[in-house]
C-alpha cells in the first residue's frame, strides 16, 4: 500500500488553506469598518437553530438509515414535549435549555424504562 502525497493532493491542500484563511480575515484586512447588511444580521440570528435542526431531524425520524415504523420511539415524544416546552415558554429567556431538559427528562424514562 502506497501512502505517498503526490504533488496535485498538496497544491489543492494548500489552496483550500489559502482560500479559507483569505475569505475568514479579508474583514480584518479592510481599514474602512464592515457593516453586513440588515437582512444578512436578521437571517444569522436563525442560524444556530437552524443548523440544531439539521442534526436533530434526521437522528428522529430514522434508525439505520430508515425511517421508523413505529409510534413507540421515545424520541417523537421527547420532541413533542420539548417542542411544546419550547412554543410555551419562548421569549422568557432559557427557552431552547428547558427544550432539551424537557426533552430528556421525557426521553430517559421512556427509552430506559420501557425500551422504546
Amino acid at each position: 500500500m502506497n501512502i505517498g502525497t503526490d504533488l496535485w493532493t498538496v497544491l489543492v491542500i494548500l489552496g483550500l488553506a489559502l482560500v479559507t484563511v483569505l475569505t475568514r480575515t479579508l474583514f480584518f484586512i479592510s481599514g474602512k469598518p464592515w457593516h453586513l447588511p440588515h437582512w444578512a444580521q436578521r437571517g444569522l440570528q436563525y442560524a444556530p437553530i437552524a443548523a440544531l435542526a439539521a442534526v436533530i431531524v434526521p437522528e428522529l425520524v430514522m434508525t439505520g438509515g430508515q425511517l421508523i415504523q413505529t409510534w413507540q420511539d421515545a424520541r417523537l415524544f421527547a420532541a413533542l414535549a420539548g417542542t411544546l416546552w419550547f412554543f410555551w415558554h419562548r421569549g422568557q429567556g432559557q427557552a431552547v435549555l428547558g427544550t432539551i431538559v424537557v426533552g430528556m427528562l421525557v426521553y430517559l424514562p421512556l427509552h430506559l424504562g420501557l425500551g422504546w
